[in-house]
């Protein structure tokens, strides 16, 4: 895996001190009495897309991503329930994720359906808010998502190797030193000094996490089948992360084979962690070809296979 330099990494680019600079509107939507928190970019418009984390993570994960995205569109990165600065609930679910998924884009005016982007646990949220929800959904797109397995930290929580239980750490710095991504892998440096910043609280008796530890032992079990979409999907998955070419294969198969599957070179799990540029790119590109496209029709899976002689 390419990994920068420290000294690289130490010092932000332009790109991403402007990205951070952008102006951005805070909201919240409300969904089942449970207050859902959230961030816009881009001028108001019809047009959107809904980004969600992974498990454990939260909205400020795409700090530096969502503008790069806002060009054409608004962008709405939000806190699933449990998450970020979003309330808690006494239990979670995909069904409840997926549902909160729409709240906030009527919340935030989107009048069309949104393109909904989702990483790790929240690519499973992405792909059930897409089942659930069919045409009030434009595009569907799932970044390196354990579809039919538990996530990374998920596992580690059934492990209780972390997300147990919410320590609480008597400085900043202290936490601050704590923070690491789940799998862990190289990462850009100031990409994850921002994060790990954004990541924290702190409570009269010191600082701790924003992540409610139930969201790991309280949901369903992901691995139920697949399920043809009403929707545009696709696929992203990382050279070094979870998502196998041949799960790739077998998720493209489950989904009618009209779902391309995208591969971000030398990244690991947490790709705006360590390629954020490549996986704009990669958006963008796919973005830009559903805008001036049809969508391909499910067609059986048979009809793709080439007759043996």
């Amino acid at each position: 895996m390419i990994v920068q330099s420290e000294a690289d990494s130490a010092v932000p680019p332009a790109w991403f001190t402007e990205a951070l600079a952008a102006p951005v509107t805070e909201g919240a939507a409300m969904q089942d009495d449970v207050r859902i928190a959230y961030r816009m970019w881009g001028s108001p418009a019809g047009r959107g897309i809904v980004l969600l984390h992974g498990g454990g993570a939260h909205s400020r994960w795409w700090d530096h991503i969502a503008p790069l995205l806002a060009t054409d569109r608004r962008v709405i990165a939000m806190d699933l329930s449990g998450h970020g600065d979003s309330g808690r609930r006494e239990t979670y679910s995909f069904d409840t994720w997926a549902g909160e998924v729409l709240a906030v884009a009527a919340d935030a005016g989107l009048s069309e359906p949104p393109v909904v982007i989702g990483h790790s646990m929240g690519g499973v949220v992405t792909l059930r808010a897409a089942a659930l929800f069919g045409s009030q959904i434009e595009g569907a797109v799932i970044i390196d998502a354990p579809l039919r397995d538990w996530a990374p930290e998920e596992q580690a929580a059934r492990h209780e190797r972390v997300f147990r239980q919410l320590r609480v750490y008597p400085t900043r710095e202290a936490i601050l030193a704590r923070f690491r991504p789940v799998p862990d892998q190289p990462v850009i440096g100031y990409i994850a000094d921002h994060v790990a910043a954004m990541s924290i609280r702190q409570r009269d008796d010191g600082w701790t996490w924003k992540w409610d530890p139930v969201i790991f032992n309280s949901r369903e079990d992901p691995t139920e089948p697949l399920t043809r979409l009403d929707c545009r999907a696709a696929l992203f998955r990382a050279e070094h992360g979870i998502l196998s070419a041949e799960m790739s294969d077998l998720v493209y198969d489950r989904l009618g084979r009209v779902a391309p599957v995208i591969e971000i070179p030398v990244a690991g799990h947490h790709i705006m962690l360590d390629q954020p540029i490549a996986l704009v790119a990669a958006l963008r590109t796919l973005l830009s070809d559903w805008d001036h496209s049809l969508p391909v029709e499910a067609r059986d899976p048979r009809h793709d296979r080439a007759s043996a002689p």
